[in-house]
């Protein structure tokens, strides 16, 4: 039911776009530098590594199945139809093939529109993948200017584990001398052109050397959806367990998104994470002697496709034990089955070290989040330079400049002035544009022998190098985001027949460069779903979530457990950081947790702090009336315009009740009744669909910019958003920016201030002057 939910999966999410697709690795080796020494982890490996990684499946039985899946363009990272322009323009998309697939035929679908005057003999469309010419596609004069539909079938010897699939306009309007560049030269794609795979499956041996193959593929593109299974009562230790678990998936799977589904003892036949220890063992499986913290890996007894990863350990804290040198020591895993031997305790995480996150303590080099070939760029027209970014969502930025960007970059210096430019964008917002310097040949006036000067500054590649500083609006930093720098070079122009397109053109945004949070102070107001949906804060706020507490009802369901895993995913997918510190409780122990911050799950049948807490929540719920808080200050104002007396006013806060089906999910926010300061974040649903709903929500890139507020309700693909209930906040101002921002929102309390100092100051003036007046009456002064 889950992949028929979510079929037609997107592969970009937000604005992370095709750059993420080459750049994945790289992030993930310096993630993994972050958190590498963090948990020294030794195991013990059984020795049995098989010889053959994979096995081709056989001509007989389910391993030989065919299947059939695509992706649009735009799932691939093309977020809108595009453009090919001038005689040899070109476009590429990245995809890449899964290892337990072997692919039989791909089809290309495409949908495009080519320009009218085209010389249909000497024009066509060249399409070519990982550089080899694949397919030749005629431009005849009858269809031009008409949307064009075309299914190509491509040559599956040429694909690669990740591949480039590239379009390339032969175009030409004369059979004379031309503009190359010439307006009339285009050709425009769909996004919504396809990829479509025929596919059979390979099997892989049973050996952790491979993880996270088979259970998460970096090449496969689509989101990750990985059942977790347990007893009929798992314990609080093994929740705890599948969250770390489950975090660490989430954070391989990045843009992808994940999903969790839980088990209790009912084995899906598809690959899947067990959860065992001596005392709690799902049915269905043949489990080894559990001789300490343990992970293995077997084959599903039911279909010998899939794969079943055990995490396992003699109690609680072994299985704990188990998933963290998972989460830590994978590489250190080979053969059937590992214990480990010793776990060193963490290093103390510090708030706002996610691996993932730009430090707010130091400035941040762009070459520590990119890799030196990403930051660099060729040609008259090229791509993007694109840096993905995290940063805290509580950053203060109130009456800042901006956030402090040093750019360094060199370019190709132009032969004369032009219109050439840097642009600075912040997901294809514009920022700021730089023009890009010129070097004329002949020096003669004064300002051409300063320009001539410059000429001793390139470095010894021709390129000049360039500093600047750009201010970031804060508003355009969201706690996710990707900067964007384009070198827009002018084409320069020689006249008729002297027009030539010379490949000589380079760029590159220097990986010195810095971005600068350490000015702004941690301080939000809260209930802020915007800041959870996006980067899962407040918990986040420390990687290993340690000031986190899960709270289940006292009678859970399997869709409580699929939420509480797919949430710890997010986490994971957030901070880059397993939650080894979360803890896991049930409604009956919630006081015990006033020092944390609180995520509650389940309905309003099972879950009694709904009804407790119903005083403090912006949202509560009887049967199947669904109420909530709306303010009424609008209303007020303008009854005081119209001279209303208070009598005639409504109530202050109105309550509104809402009644039929329970249809929806909702998400909502408020300050712990436990502890001043702390946040409650609860999810409240009661139907499996609604719940995938509210999860698939919060992994949609066009949706999830519609989760604000307080309150988030979700029925379907519908999301609305209240900014009800009382506000609060987290974090902390230095005092004089406090007082400042405290008066600049509350100027009438400044102006009674005000007036009552000069109260106080005529006071004191009067009684001074009536002091002096009585002395001099009385012949003293």
């Amino acid at each position: 039911m889950i992949r028929q939910l979510f079929a037609g999966l997107v592969l970009g999410v937000l604005a992370w776009g095709p750059s993420d697709y080459f750049n994945e690795a790289a992030w993930a080796k310096k993630r993994d530098e972050k958190i590498r020494d963090f948990v020294p982890v030794e195991v013990r490996n059984d020795g049995k590594t098989p010889n053959d990684v994979y096995v081709r499946s056989n001509s007989t039985g389910e391993l030989g199945v065919v299947r059939k899946y695509g992706f649009t363009l735009k799932q691939l990272g093309t977020y809108d139809a595009f453009e090919i322009r001038g005689v040899d323009g070109s476009y590429s998309v990245p995809f890449s093939i899964p290892a337990d697939e072997v692919v039989s035929e791909i089809k290309l679908k495409l949908n495009y529109t080519y320009s009218p005057a085209l010389i249909s003999q000497i024009s066509h469309l060249k399409v070519m993948m990982n550089s080899e010419v694949v397919a030749t596609i005629p431009l005849p004069k009858e269809n031009a200017g008409s949307p064009v539909s075309r299914e190509i079938s491509l040559n599956p010897k040429y694909l690669a584990d990740y591949n480039q699939l590239q379009l390339q306009l032969i175009g030409h309007y004369t059979y004379e001398c031309e503009d190359p560049l010439h307006s009339s030269l285009w050709l425009k794609v769909s996004n919504q052109s396809e990829l479509e795979f025929t596919v059979t499956p390979l099997s892989l041996q049973n050996d952790l050397a491979l993880l996270p193959l088979p259970f998460f593929d970096k090449r496969d593109g689509r989101r990750l959806e990985l059942p977790f299974l347990f007893a009929a009562a798992p314990s609080a230790a093994t929740l705890e367990a599948a969250g770390i678990t489950a975090s660490w998936f989430g954070s391989l799977a990045s843009y992808r998104g994940a999903l969790f589904p839980a088990h209790l003892n009912n084995l899906p036949n598809q690959n899947l994470v067990a959860f065992a220890t001596t005392q709690e063992a799902p049915a269905g499986l043949n489990l080894p002697a559990i001789s300490g913290p343990t992970v293995a890996v077997i084959s599903h007894p039911n279909d010998i496709r899939y794969k079943i990863l055990l995490v396992m350990g003699r109690d609680g804290k072994e299985i704990k034990t188990a998933a963290s040198a998972l989460a830590f020591g994978k590489g250190m895993m080979s053969g059937t089955s590992t214990v480990v031997t010793q776990l060193k305790e963490e290093k103390a995480r510090k708030p706002y070290d996610a691996p993932n996150w730009l430090p707010s303590d130091r400035p941040v080099k762009l070459g520590e989040l990119n890799d030196l070939r990403s930051l660099n760029v060729a040609g008259l027209r090229p791509d993007l330079v694109r840096v993905n970014t995290r940063i805290p969502p509580d950053l203060f930025a109130w009456k800042s400049e901006g956030i402090p960007l040093d750019l360094k970059y060199r370019y190709t210096p132009r032969p004369q002035r032009d219109k050439s430019t840097l642009n600075v964008n912040v997901d294809r917002y514009f920022v700021t544009s730089i023009p890009l310097m010129w070097v004329e040949q002949n020096s003669i006036d004064d300002y051409d022998r300063t320009i001539a000067r410059l000429k001793k500054a390139l470095l010894p590649d021709g390129t000049m190098p360039v500093q600047e500083r750009v201010y970031i609006p804060p508003y355009m930093m969201p706690a996710r985001a990707q900067l964007q720098f384009h070198f827009a070079f002018d084409y320069l122009k020689h006249g008729h027949c002297k027009d030539v397109l010379v490949d000589n053109l380079r760029a590159a945004i220097d990986p010195d460069s810095t971005i600068d949070l350490t000015a702004f102070p941690h301080y939000l107001a809260m209930p802020n779903l915007a800041a959870f949906g996006n980067a899962g804060f407040p918990f986040t706020r420390m990687a290993d979530l340690s000031e986190t507490a899960v709270i289940f009802p006292d009678s859970y369901s399997s869709l409580d457990l699929g939420a509480y895993l797919t949430l710890m995913g997010r986490m994971g997918e957030s901070t880059g950081y397993p939650t080894t510190g979360v803890v896991v409780g049930r409604a009956a122990d919630a006081k015990n947790y006033a020092n944390k911050d609180l995520l509650i799950l389940g309905s309003a049948s099972n879950q009694p702090l709904f009804s407790q807490w119903a005083k403090y929540m912006p949202f509560s719920t009887n049967g199947e009336s669904r109420n909530f808080e709306v303010s009424d200050l609008l209303f007020k104002f303008n009854h005081w315009l119209e001279g209303l007396g208070a009598s005639e006013r409504i109530p202050r806060r109105a309550e509104i009740s809402l009644s039929g089906a329970s249809n929806e999910a909702a998400l909502f926010g408020f300050e712990s009744p436990l502890s001043s300061g702390r946040s409650v974040v609860a999810v409240m649903t009661s139907r499996a669909n609604n719940l995938f709903d509210l999860l698939g929500v919060l992994m949609d890139p066009e949706l999830i910019t519609k989760v604000q507020g307080a309150l988030v309700v979700v029925r379907g693909k519908e999301v609305e958003s209240l900014a009800v209930g009382s506000t609060y906040y987290v974090g902390s101002l230095p005092v004089w920016t406090y007082i400042r921002w405290f008066f600049s929102n509350n100027p009438l309390v400044l102006a009674l201030l005000g007036l009552l100092a000069a109260i106080v100051v005529a006071v004191l003036l009067y009684r001074i002057l009536r002091v002096r007046a009585e002395k001099r009456l009385s012949g003293k002064v």
